[in-house]
């Protein structure tokens, strides 16, 4: 699968693509029952921590993360050397009262990455809409390069260190709501400002975010969860060694 040099030129000016057919039906409802399987063992109150780098013990994280043409292409729009950063379940589980929002951010920020440059494809688990709170975006915003980012003072952010750009920072009169069908995907640059509300309705809204850099990436700081990045190569060649590779955890 690849995308075409009007969408590469496309992403280049808006810092988002979507929506991007990535799975069938049939394929991202075997993996929907796996995710629900990893609900009922560990349960839905489980720590975010938890989400985090599952493709390390779960082989269809995995395959989630290291989908052929999930890296055919990401190839397209960074280049043929492509390494797995991480990978995180968001999920909101459907409550009237709930309160759990993403602030306005660039994930960049607090990566610890020199040079900044990631890029984040999200991946639809269940359909994701403005009714069970969808991903927010402003297109463009990625060209503005890093902006001071403070602390929310709203309960609720779901952010790790609690991180948010300033009002006065944010025009949400562009903003655009990232609508997916389960098997759908978005792929936007790590400087993209983006957010999403509560999901007050009914429903889950479960997406699968992969992260990829380029070999050239280092790692200059650690990042907010105080620790250091394992990325696996997936494509192409790592001739910088910035980093120590992990190996793939499961066989081809």
């Amino acid at each position: 699968m690849t995308v075409t040099t009007d969408r590469v030129q496309q992403y280049r000016q808006d810092g988002i693509l979507f929506p991007i057919d990535l799975f069938s039906g049939d394929e991202i409802a075997a993996y929907r029952r796996e995710f629900d399987r990893l609900d009922e063992t560990e349960g839905i109150d489980r720590p975010q921590e938890r989400n985090r780098q599952r493709h390390f013990d779960l082989e269809f994280v995995w395959r989630l993360a290291s989908n052929p043409a999930l890296i055919g292409i990401m190839r397209e729009l960074m280049g043929p050397d492509l390494l797995l950063m991480a990978t995180d379940f968001f999920v909101k589980y459907g409550d009237p009262d709930a309160n759990a929002f993403v602030a306005w951010h660039q994930d960049v920020t607090y990566w610890g990455l020199q040079p900044p440059d990631a890029h984040t494809a999200w991946i639809a688990l269940d359909d994701s809409d403005v009714g069970n709170g969808a991903m927010r975006v402003i297109p463009g915003s990625h060209r503005r390069g890093i902006v001071t980012h403070g602390t929310s003072e709203r309960d609720g952010n779901v952010l790790s260190i609690n991180q948010e750009i300033p009002d006065e920072l944010v025009d949400t009169s562009s903003a655009v709501d990232v609508v997916l069908r389960a098997g759908q995907m978005s792929i936007h640059d790590g400087h993209l400002f983006h957010a999403s509300q509560p999901n007050r309705s009914h429903r889950r809204r479960c997406g699968m975010t992969v992260r990829f850099i380029r070999p050239d990436v280092r790692q200059a700081t650690d990042n907010s969860l105080g620790s250091d990045w394992r990325p696996i190569l997936l494509a192409g060649e790592d001739r910088h060694h910035n980093f120590t590779l992990a190996e793939p955890p499961f066989p081809d």
